[in-house]
């Protein structure tokens, strides 16, 4: 259930209204109701006018109080799904490390190797599939919100304050990190 432009609007101008003066507004029309009723007596018309407006009033404050609680419901899902990503994701990092030193290890068995690699590659697959990214390190700039320095060396080839070697690494979702890369930094 949406609502159009004109109950959009509609809510927008009722909300503008402080609660001072909008108990002021209750406060004098119920004072003018008990006037007139006691002057001249509203006609049924008039009755049914004023509980329709008061009724479309409380129709639109619920409908904009289930949009927000609706949008609201769904940021919080999205934050707990890729809080859950995360914790599960850095358990299983310690397996990843240990598949990359395996495929680094010299290996006679070319089958063996393959293997590794599969098992390698079907692991990186579903991180992706996750949101799971690999943080920049070999060659990129330093940067202390992704990477953690354990290291500085010396390199000509290079300038200073780039990530010189990478010795774990990193890993993020969307802009969370999920662990910082270990890198050695050129003075």
């Amino acid at each position: 259930m949406t609502m159009n432009d004109e109950e959009l609007e509609q809510l927008s101008e009722l909300e503008e209204l402080s609660e001072a003066e909008a108990a002021e507004e209750t406060k004098e029309s119920g004072d003018s109701e008990e006037a007139a009723e006691t002057e001249v007596e509203e006609s049924p018309e008039e009755k049914h006018a004023v509980e329709a407006a008061v009724l479309k009033d409380q129709l639109l404050r619920t409908m904009a109080e289930y949009d927000n609680f609706r949008k609201r419901t769904v940021r919080e899902k999205e934050a707990l799904r890729a809080d859950i990503i995360t914790n599960v994701t850095s358990d299983f990092l310690p397996v990843m490390d240990n598949l990359l030193r395996a495929l680094e290890a010299p290996c006679t068995d070319e089958n063996y190797k393959n293997g590794v690699q599969m098992i390698f590659d079907s692991f990186m697959a579903t991180l992706g599939k996750l949101g799971v990214e690999e943080i920049e390190s070999d060659g990129a700039v330093f940067d202390p919100s992704l990477h953690q320095a354990v290291q500085r060396v010396e390199d000509d080839s290079l300038e200073s304050g780039t990530v010189a070697k990478t010795f774990a690494k990193g890993y993020k979702i969307n802009d969370k990190v999920i662990r910082f890369a270990m890198v050695a930094v050129v003075n």
